[in-house]
Formats: structure tokens, sequence, C-alpha cells
């Protein structure tokens, strides 16, 4: 698939690799320090936990970027998946992006928002006799729905803001990633330094009564901390609007993501160092209590929480916008190749696909009112971790399809890092079906609904 003409290069290497940093950082740094400690009960291994997971996921960045080098385009994995499997997996990746994937990370993550708006400014109840009215016992669309509404208004704000051209959104994730780096630095500086800090006590591998970490326990909670690095591939979508993507792509994927390793290692060393592991399995019983909010009260009071709560509302809102932003263009990718509803493929005056951008939206919104936070983030790291493992694989077809084809990066540690991931994909799908089964079953559902559309799409369009 070529670049399609209309789109602009508008993008270099700073602005790609504040993508990729405003993709990722999110409402993971701030409230999946909780869940982990009540699945491990050691802050040691809660640690481990993020360390782990930060390197598994550069394993697999590494392996996407040497992809990327070579297949550089809009659309991502999309049109990775094209050159690699054919038109059909190609198709079932983007749907299960609109589906499942992209979408339910932007549900999320303005849900996030929401909640924290609200515990700022308090939002009137909205149709709170209807919050028992559920589907199936799983979803309970007018539960919080003041908060959802609030999440809603987000999602259709700020996609209405990147229908406006790429240069105003890209700006816009500039000013808010530099707050939100701002904001983190001194969490940690102050937490660290605060006399209620005992770093003593952080690198603890002790758990209550002695009681052992299985591989189950850690694999469970890497899927919080997978949550709080997810978005590390989401500028390949990116593809056909980054100047040099074949150098830029991949180097803005490794800079990126090792960054955030290195500051979600601090961070959350700074909670465990101020928070005790019991006291943050009580956030976690709380539901609704953000651990980094707890955290900073302990240091800097109200006047800290007033500060963390306004952190957290902008990286949240940097985060859905960033998200918002990459992502619809897949399905401009999809649709241009008659692959998804034909208005999608349509530039608007701003040479952006303003189309693309409200479908996304419409059922980012529809995704919003139908379940939880943790709910929807577990679905879309168990259908994420499916196609990781499938672009990994790729790498070693390629290898044998292309032996000759120029390869700008050629992933470090061939065969074993990419051979490694893949089989950690293959693991963390299993254990999540074992112990996330509705969470899996739905994001099951929602992938497979992808091939009745594909097969309305082809006989719609004649695709042959």
């Amino acid at each position: 698939m070529g670049t399609p003409s209309g789109l602009s290069r508008s993008l270099g290497l700073r602005l790609a690799i504040i993508m990729v940093m405003g993709n990722i950082i999110g409402s993971g740094v701030y409230k999946k320090v909780a869940p982990m400690a009540a699945d491990v009960h050691s802050s040691g291994w809660v640690l481990i936990c993020w360390l782990l997971g930060g390197i598994i996921t550069l394993m697999g960045a590494l392996s996407n970027a040497e992809i990327a080098s070579m297949l550089a385009d809009t659309g991502g994995e999309y049109a990775y998946y094209k050159k690699i499997y054919g038109r059909f997996f190609s198709f079932l990746y983007g749907w299960s992006n609109f589906a499942a994937i992209k979408t339910a990370a932007v549900a999320g993550i303005a849900y996030v928002f929401a909640q924290s708006l609200h515990s700022i400014v308090q939002i009137p109840p909205v149709l709170a006799s209807w919050a028992d009215v559920n589907i199936a016992g799983v979803f309970y669309p007018f539960e919080s729905f003041n908060v959802k509404l609030a999440a809603i208004a987000l999602i259709v704000l700020l996609t209405w803001i990147n229908t406006t051209g790429l240069k105003t959104g890209a700006g816009l994730s500039t000013v808010l990633m530099l707050l939100v780096l701002a904001g983190i630095t001194l969490i940690v500086v102050s937490g660290l330094s605060s006399p209620q800090s005992s770093l003593s006590s952080v690198f603890s591998l002790e758990t209550p009564d002695t009681a052992p970490v299985t591989m189950s326990t850690v694999f469970t909670a890497m899927l919080a901390a997978f949550w709080a690095y997810e978005g590390w591939n989401s500028v390949g979508f990116l593809g056909g609007e980054i100047r040099n993507p074949n150098r830029n792509v991949p180097l803005s994927i490794t800079i990126g993501l090792l960054l955030i390793i290195a500051l979600y290692f601090l961070v959350n060393m700074t909670y465990l160092a101020v928070l005790s592991v019991p006291a943050l399995e009580q956030v976690h019983a709380a539901n609704n209590t953000i651990a980094a909010v707890e955290a900073v009260k302990t240091f800097a009071g109200t006047t800290g929480v007033l500060l963390i709560s306004l952190l957290i509302l902008v990286t949240t809102l940097g985060c859905t916008h960033a998200t918002i932003l990459s992502n619809a263009r897949t399905y401009y990718a999809m649709a241009t190749e008659k692959v998804f509803f034909s208005k999608a493929s349509r530039l608007n005056k701003a040479k952006v696909p303003g189309n693309a951008l409200w479908f996304q939206g419409v059922w980012a919104c529809l995704l919003v009112l139908s379940g939880t936070f943790d709910q929807l983030t577990d679905m879309l790291i168990f259908a994420a971790f499916i196609y990781y493992g499938a672009t990994t694989m790729g790498v070693f077809i390629l290898r044998k399809k292309m032996p000759d084809a120029p390869r700008p990066y050629k992933v470090w540690g061939y065969p074993v890092i990419p051979a490694l991931f893949i089989l950690f994909c293959i693991l963390l799908v299993c254990n999540t079906l074992i112990e996330r089964p509705r969470e899996a079953g739905i994001g099951l559902t929602l992938i497979l609904l992808g091939i009745p559309f594909y097969r309305w799409f082809r006989r719609e369009k004649k695709i042959l």
C-alpha cells in the first residue's frame, strides 16, 4: 500500500518521540501500582514487574522497529500485516483496533480523566436511579453516568480538535507532554527527598506469611504494567506523515520507550517509598481512589492532592488526545483499501481523515458506557498481545521472504530477542484466558466479529 498522496509529511524525530511518549503516559502511571501491589504483596516484586514489563515491551518494540524501518507507512501494523500475512489478517487487525484495542484505550483514559475531574469539581449525579440497570450482569451503562458523560464530552471535544489539522494536534501534544514530564519529575524529587520516604523498604521481596510469588501472579500483575506501557507502537500509524520514516519511526519508538521505562521505575519507586504495600492494597480495594493521589497526600498534604489531581487531568488529556490523533489513521488506511466504511477514506479541508476520527470517537463513547476502567484495560491488553506476537513473528517471515530487502534497522539480539517475546505473548494470552476469562472472552468476541464484517465489505465493495 503506497502512502496516500493527500497526507503531509510534517512530523520530525522530536515530534515523533513526543507522540510515542504521549501515547504511552496516561492513567497507568498513576493507578496501576495499587492493583499490582494487591497481586504480588511486595514492593520489590512490584518494581520487578514494572521492569520486566518494560523490558518485554522493549523486546517487542525492537522487533517492531525492524519491520517499521522496512515497511513504514500510514496505518502501522495494518500496512505491515498486508505484506506479511495478506489482506484478511491485515483487516482483522485493523478491525480489532477499532472494536477492542485502540478505541477501548481512548475510552479508558478518558474515563480516568473524568474521574479526576470529578474529584476536583463535583459533577452532579445524572440518572442515579438507573445505576443498577445492566446487561447480563456484566455491563452497567448508567453506573457513574455523570462521570461517563464527562468522558464522552472529552472524546467528542478532542476528536473535533484533531479534525482541524495534524499540526494543531501535534503542537498540543508537545505542550501537554512537557507539562506532564515536569509534573512527574516534581513528584519524584519531592517524594524521595521527603521525611516520609523510606527507600530501605522499597526493594524488599518479602511477602505476608512468606507467601510465594508464582509465575501466574507475576503475569497477572504485569497486565497492569502493560496497560501503562500500551501505545508505544502508535507512531507507526503516522508513518505516512513522518519525515524520513524508515529512520525516524524505529528510532522514535526505541528512544521514547527507554525514557518511559526509566520514568516509570522512578515514579513507582516514589509511591512505594511513601506508601506501604498494605496501604496500596487498601487503595486498590477502595476502587475510586488513585494511588498517586494518596502517595502525594503523605508528603504534600491537600495542596499536593490538588496539584496531582490537576497533573492527572493534564496527563490523561494529553494521552487521550494523542491516542485519538494517531489511531484513526488505521481506519483511514483500511477505507482506502475498501475494507472499512467508505466514508472513512475521505480527507477533510485540513487534509486529515475527519470521518475516520468520528467513527473512532463514536465507538469509543459507546465503550465508555460498556464497562469499568479495569474491564476495558484487561480486554485491550489481551487483544493487543495477540497482534504484538504476530508482528514479531513477521520478523522471521520477512527475513525468509525478503532476505535482500533494505533494513535500515535490524533487531538487536536476533533471533533470541524476538523468539523470547513471541513466547511471552503466548504465555500472557493463555494466562489471561485462565485468570481473566470474562475480559478475554469479550475481547475475542469483538475480534471475531470482524469476520462477518470482512465478508460484508468484500461483497459490498466487490473486492476479489
